[in-house]
């Protein structure tokens, strides 16, 4: 059976030219690229090569740029440095739909007397600007909110955030893991302070992530040993991936206009083709400004996860939020906070595509989809509806 990849927000499938660009590093390359002979140094190069494709990604300085070993990483290092760098500040703002790698070590820092402010957002997932304004005062060391969240693709308004920072003594962080590679990301334009991403979000291996910082910015390292990224990330380099991020990142430049393109074309197809089968169903999240490959769509009156069991009988991938949250059995924490009806909640798949995801198998799942609908709502003791899906 082939399988119908449409998870591509929790993980992507390594791009072959990523592997390609990897394997010497696995095999005949394998010198460190700490050590003073030849062999060694030309694997720095290499390192410093992919440095300088993921700084142009987002159109920094490749010096601004750190490798770490994951989004998460990245996001810790951020809100820990913020925290070392301005000990006087105990305040801190986030949203309510971070993902858990901020969310969580939020909560951490305020088991440890920090303030933190959970800003709330509206039906849509959008912020009310008005209140985050408000909710910034003069113990305020650290803005931490997202680029685009991992399970609507609603965009958030960092470049606004980051205008009304200006001149402020606060460090502005945003996780853009969902975010690079899907659309333009300009850290010259959009002024953050810090901005995580992560390498198998944009075909590139697991293990592999990077913190923008920009320059003149305080930073206090995470990881405390050798000198490695100029002394900001301790602990001898996971070559090989950063190799493929490096690759990774130059494709996901020369891409981008595909994403815009024909992804949001195949993703709006998808998501109209299901809306048009499945009744009692509808997208969650501001449809004018998210992400181009991604849908959230509630199918009201049934349980996300017998949803998921029948679409893997068939070889199609999808999920019901984020990945690192998927051993919880609670619902959505952004879709509670978004207020969607329980109803709702319980009911959401979220579709994310990719540059491979073909034509194909967008028709294949609108054939699907609304067979497994049926099938459910009538086992469901919530009542039964007609499905009928128009020629």
């Amino acid at each position: 059976m082939n399988v119908v990849y449409l998870d591509n927000n929790a993980t992507t499938r390594p791009a072959p030219e990523v592997l390609d660009a990897m394997n010497p590093f696995l095999t005949d390359c394998y010198g460190n690229p700490s050590s003073m002979h030849t062999f060694g140094g030309q694997v720095h190069r290499r390192i410093e090569e992919a440095r300088e494709h993921v700084a142009r990604l987002i159109n920094a300085d490749p010096g601004e740029i750190i490798f770490t070993s994951c989004g998460t990483e990245s996001d810790n290092t951020a809100l820990m440095s913020a925290v070392e760098s301005n000990p006087r500040k105990r305040h801190i703002i986030t949203t309510r739909v971070e993902h858990p790698a901020v969310l969580n070590f939020c909560h951490h820092l305020g088991r440890k007397g920090h303030r933190i402010t959970y800003l709330p957002v509206d039906s849509r997932g959008l912020l009310d600007m008005n209140l985050f304004r408000k909710s910034v005062d003069e113990d305020t060391a650290l803005v931490s909110i997202m680029y685009a969240n991992n399970e609507t693709g609603v965009i958030f308004p960092v470049g606004e955030i980051a205008d009304f920072l200006a001149d402020r003594d606060i460090l502005f962080h945003t996780d853009a893991v969902q975010a690079v590679g899907k659309i333009p990301v300009d850290v010259r334009m959009t002024k953050v302070d810090m901005l995580s991403l992560s390498g198998h979000k944009i075909h590139a291996p697991k293990g592999i992530g990077a913190l923008y910082v920009r320059k003149g910015t305080r930073f206090y390292p995470y990881l405390i040993g050798g000198h490695q990224e100029h002394s900001r990330r301790a602990g001898t380099e996971n070559v090989a991936s950063i190799i493929g991020l490096g690759k990774a990142a130059e494709l996901a430049l020369a891409h981008l206009e595909e994403e815009r393109l024909s992804v949001s074309r195949r993703r709006d197809r998808l998501e109209q083709g299901l809306l048009a089968c499945c009744p009692n169903a509808g997208v969650n999240g501001d449809s004018g400004s998210r992400l181009p490959n991604t849908t959230n769509i509630s199918f009201e009156y049934i349980e996300g996860e017998a949803i998921l069991l029948r679409l893997d009988e068939h070889g199609i991938c999808a999920s019901s939020g984020s990945a690192c949250s998927s051993g919880s059995l609670e619902p959505s924490h952004v879709l509670r906070a978004m207020g969607i009806p329980y109803t709702g909640v319980h009911g959401s798949i979220r579709f994310s595509l990719s540059r491979y995801t073909t034509g194909d198998e967008i028709e294949r799942v609108i054939a699907i989809m609304p067979g497994i609908v049926k099938e459910l709502r009538q086992l469901s003791p919530f009542g039964r509806d007609t499905i009928t899906c128009p020629k």
